[in-house]
């Protein structure tokens, strides 16, 4: 092997290196600053990176915070993908499988992921850069989790999907304003027996 080659795969580990850096500590600044006080300059600090190096990876600041959410979400998809394929099928796959969505869109990605939302509202560009990230992982979980459904007819399994993913989305924006613990336990525990219901009362 020439000198040559182990050069060029060392430069390319090294881009990816920074770039993974650079996209961990834009998610650690949106989960401890929010969007408002996340700065470029603040990421290259916690990345240990010059400001410079930003501009040989993203062209501007809503590229990089989209990127950002696509790598913590490409975590969540390669997470999920994996524990929902041993899932059992039936009732008790789509109960399993719903604790699963309730831990993957809260937490980190659920903080990270408001904050930019938020921010969208007033920002066109950052609204654009974000939006297919959203959408991409949708549509990737939805693959997996229909795989649990089983027989269910597919537009019964993808309203079951789509009703799970927006009430964990409020759930953990609920938790993220300091509500009661206890009644969200209460509130996903009750739609999990309103889904297993659904479930039966539809399945062949």
């Amino acid at each position: 092997m020439s000198v040559l080659g182990r050069t060029h795969r060392t430069q390319a580990e090294r881009r990816e290196q920074t770039r993974t850096a650079l996209l961990d500590a834009t998610i650690d600044c949106l989960v401890d600053l929010g969007y408002a006080r996340t700065s470029v300059q603040e990421i290259c600090a916690r990345a240990g990176v010059s400001k410079g190096a930003v501009q040989h990876h993203f062209s501007a600041k809503a590229e990089l915070m989209a990127a950002a959410v696509e790598h913590l979400t490409e975590k969540l998809r390669g997470r999920l993908a994996t524990s929902i394929s041993a899932l059992p099928g039936g009732a008790s796959g789509v109960a399993a499988a719903i604790d699963l969505l309730w831990e993957g869109y809260s937490g980190t990605l659920s903080t990270a992921a408001t904050e930019l939302w938020v921010a969208a509202r007033t920002d066109p560009e950052l609204r654009e850069a974000i939006r297919p990230v959203d959408r991409a992982l949708g549509r990737s979980t939805l693959e997996h989790v229909t795989a649990v459904a089983g027989d269910l007819p597919k537009e019964r399994a993808e309203i079951l999907f789509w009703l799970t993913v927006n009430l964990t989305r409020g759930l953990a924006l609920d938790a993220e304003l300091g509500g009661d613990p206890q009644r969200r336990r209460q509130l996903l525990d009750e739609w999990k027996r309103v889904a297993v219901m659904l479930y039966e009362d539809t399945s062949p």
